[in-house]
């Protein structure tokens, strides 16, 4: 573990801008020039928000007289131009004085005319749209073109030489109004000169502006997408086409896509620590509970994130409207970090101016069960109503397996498979109206949901609940076996852990599904059930039965963890998985190798208790996050250092953070993956996260450092691999540069300190720099990767520096 993870994994990063970058380090160094680092901080990570946590309270403090509003509520008009945010500073200052979360529901549909169930019309959302513009924040000013040329070919170490330059003209001059025949070498001197500065300043604008192009680009790769309801369908928009009037819906791992007004939740909690630096999630709901808009629980707020639950709203403001667009107004800068290579090359000048998510895809095929069977239709209909994915619209003629989904990929999965088995999973859900739901969360590790019946015989409420299988188990008092309902006894359990070891060590992902019916004399219709602080029972229930879903890894993946392993990169599996299902997973991409066995491998194959096995002969290790919870930081130091194969199975996003902390204590240098709200603490925690542009939440893409476009594990060993030759070449360089100047600098030192003649004059030297050094300092940027790239051992970042001593 003391060797390190290489950390200049540049996976988004193109070669047109990791070419722009070597070959100004060349230029630079050729003509003994620091290069500007500025395009290298561009690559840098920036984790600060639009402003800090106390700025809300600036941008709501003194009246405005002019609200921009009708009498009736409705904005008047909105500039498709706005000025400059930091223009009208007093505008921005303004009191936030808004009544949308006081007014009643019927009055905010007929403001917006919208309706909760069926949305805008889409010739009224274009309407809108036309109006208002984008739902956008107004970027900030740009640096006029002209003024970034003139910053490459006037500023830093250029001015210096434009000086040079200037004293070599008036040197030439003062010489010949003095001299007949004056020496013509200043003038040379002066014209080479200026030659160099306006060649490598053009050259260096023209880079830059080429890297922020591609900078740009990247931006607009990873949209935000928000659900919205428009003449009653289900739409994925991307966030800046929503509109005043919008019902969107939101859920756990989104960020808010405007200020929006709160019509329905279900357990919807919200991180508003950007906002007003309250550290725990803030509960949010229909009712109007505070006057401050920002106080009130029936108002959530753009670019906040969704955390728990879920919620339908209507959109108030957009844009720079919102309380984050006032906020964003007064805000100015942004702190950004360096990347480890900007680092590197900062070292340099110094000294010369003095876990990994296994990745899995989504494919459900088998169909196995007896449909007429009293146990497989009370557990279709759970999988049924407990399931919040939908089919997108407009797909009808599309083959069910083939049809894409709003949702996760097991509800997904859940959704086809009862479509193919019952079909018209939408109607049943209308038929069986829900009331009441606590969405799934990290903690829990299930869904419940509380639905009206069918039967027009029967009013009683059906509660269904899914979720982990040993979850689900211990909440449960009876079983339903051959239409019949069984005490659940220790037998039962058995056969319970029976079916799920064999499930699991498939590497199949299983769910445990039970229900309860709700007696009819505590629960009549109309009851109003409590969310946030449930009022009906989650225990005793029935359990029903479990499911299983193929969750295959990619194929690129095993590929993938050997070549990390030949690198020197150790690969750990952190997964909210069980670990029957996790090892299985783990052995079938390589993170667990053929012959390498863990402690339970070891005492099953002797036959003995598992505390009699020495852990350190077991090179592989499966760890539940109950053993996780109950180790101090030297335990699991030790796991790191002496097991080579680590799997942590169910663990909580805490764990997950105090993993990345144990191997960072080891010295390495960590990189880790994930796409949900529960992975973005490790994420940020970690030297390196990678979130998922795919599969990603926008929390998790918040949190992380760089973003996956194509969710392939794969893709980020190609980018260590690119790290890598980029520091190759750059080392390569800079030896060569070094090597050639210092020749060129001894007969200069020899002039100075013995009196010794020049051998080669000014101009001579700087031909020489131009003509021969600086092509081959070029070339060696380019060169190919060394075939034995990924078999080297990651450097030392404390000793393997661009410049050492041993360099």
């Amino acid at each position: 573990m003391k060797r390190c993870f290489e950390s200049y994994t540049l996976v988004l990063h193109v070669d047109a801008i990791v070419e722009r970058d070597l070959i100004t380090m060349a230029l630079c160094a050729s003509l003994r020039l620091p290069p500007k680092l500025d395009h290298f901080r561009s690559l840098g990570t920036s984790r600060s928000s639009h402003g800090c946590s106390e700025s809300y309270r600036v941008a709501t403090l003194p009246n405005i007289p002019d609200d921009n509003k009708t009498a009736d509520g409705m904005y008047k008009s909105r500039r498709k131009n706005p000025k400059r945010r930091g223009d009208n500073l007093d505008d921005l200052k303004q009191e936030l004085d808004i009544d949308f979360h006081k007014i009643s529901p019927e009055e905010l549909y007929q403001r917006f005319q919208t309706h909760p169930e069926n949305g805008l019309s889409h010739a009224k959302a274009k309407e809108n749209l036309e109006r208002d513009g984008p739902n956008a924040l107004t970027p900030p000013k740009q640096t006029p073109e002209w003024v970034k040329f003139c910053k490459n070919l006037f500023g830093g170490f250029a001015l210096l030489l434009w000086i040079g330059a200037i004293l070599c003209f008036i040197a030439y001059s003062i010489q010949a109004s003095t001299s007949e025949d004056p020496n013509d070498d200043n003038l040379y001197l002066g014209i080479v000169l200026a030659a160099v500065v306006i060649v490598t300043g053009i050259f260096s604008y023209y880079q830059e502006s080429k890297s922020s192009k591609i900078m740009e680009s990247f931006k607009n790769m990873v949209p935000q997408f928000a659900t919205v309801i428009r003449e009653g369908e289900k739409l994925t928009l991307r966030a800046e086409d929503l509109v005043l009037g919008d019902v969107v819906e939101v859920k756990f791992g989104d960020r808010i896509p405007a200020d929006i007004r709160i019509i329905e939740a279900r357990g919807f909690k919200v991180d508003n620590s950007s906002l007003t630096g309250e550290s725990e999630p803030q509960s949010r709901s229909p009712e109007f509970t505070n006057e401050n808009p920002l106080e009130t629980k029936n108002l959530a707020f753009f670019s906040t994130n969704a955390v728990e639950g879920t919620a339908k709203g209507v959109v108030i403001c957009c844009g720079d409207q919102t309380v984050m667009g006032r906020i964003a107004g007064l805000a100015s800068g942004l702190d950004t970090g360096e990347t480890p290579i900007a680092k590197e090359i900062h070292h340099f000048i110094h000294l010369i101016t003095g876990i990994i998510d296994a990745d899995t895809t989504e494919d459900q095929s088998g169909l196995q069960y007896d449909r007429t069977s009293p146990g497989f239709k009370a557990l279709a209909k759970i999988a049924t109503l407990c399931n919040r994915a939908e089919f997108k619209p407009g797909q009808e003629g599309e083959p069910i397996l083939k049809r894409e989904v709003n949702g996760d990929a097991s509800e997904a999965a859940l959704l086809k498979c009862m479509e193919l088995a019952l079909g018209d999973v939408m109607g049943i859900r209308k038929r069986n109206k829900k009331v009441c739901e606590i969405p799934f969360n990290s903690t829990n590790k299930y869904q419940v949901s509380v639905h009206e019946s069918d039967d027009p015989n029967d009013p009683r409420h059906l509660l269904v609940m899914k979720g982990a299988p040993e979850r689900i188990l211990d909440r449960c008092a009876t079983i339903f076996i051959g239409g019949k309902e069984k005490v659940l006894d220790e037998e039962m359990k058995e056969a319970f852990n029976n079916a799920y070891l064999e499930l699991g060590g498939l590497g199949e992902r299983v769910l445990g599904f039970c229900d309860y019916t709700l007696p009819s004399d505590k629960f009549p219709v109309g009851f109003k059930f409590n969310s946030d602080d449930p009022n009906f029972p989650v225990d005793g229930l029935r359990f029903v039965g479990l499911m299983s879903m193929i969750d295959p890894p990619r194929a690129a993946v095993p590929d993938a963890v050997a070549k990390c392993r030949s690198a020197g990169i150790k690969v750990i599996m952190v997964t909210g998985d069980h670990p029957i299902t996790a090892k299985a997973i783990a052995k079938s991409v390589g993170i667990i190798s053929e012959g390498n066995e863990t402690i339970e491998d070891i005492a099953q194959r002797l036959n003995i208790p598992v505390s009699e096995v020495n852990p350190r002969e077991a090179k592989a290790a499966v760890i539940h996050g109950t053993e996780l919870r109950e180790l101090n930081s030297d335990q699991l130091d030790e796991i790191l250092r002496y097991h080579t194969e680590i799997v942590f199975a169910r663990t909580s996003p805490q764990q997950k953070l105090i993993i990345v902390e144990g191997c960072q204590r080891m010295g390495a240098i960590v990189a880790v993956t994930g796409d949900g709200v529960n992975d973005s603490p490790a994420l940020k925690k970690a030297d390196i996260g990678v979130a998922m542009g795919i599969a990603g939440s926008d929390v998790s893409k918040q949190a992380a450092d760089m973003i996956l476009l194509d969710d392939n594990f794969a893709s980020i060993v190609t980018g260590v691999e690119e790290g890598r030759l980029i520091f190759d070449n750059l080392k390569k360089s800079i030896a060569y540069t070094l090597t050639s100047n210092i020749p060129e600098i001894s007969p200069f030192l020899a002039f100075i300190l013995c009196d010794i003649p020049l051998p080669l004059g000014t101009v001579t030297i700087l031909c020489i720099d131009l003509g021969t050094d600086m092509v081959p300092a070029i070339s060696l940027a380019y060169e190919e990767a060394e075939s034995d790239i990924m078999k080297r051992q990651p450097r030392n970042p404390f000793t393997d520096k661009l410049v050492n001593e041993s360099f």
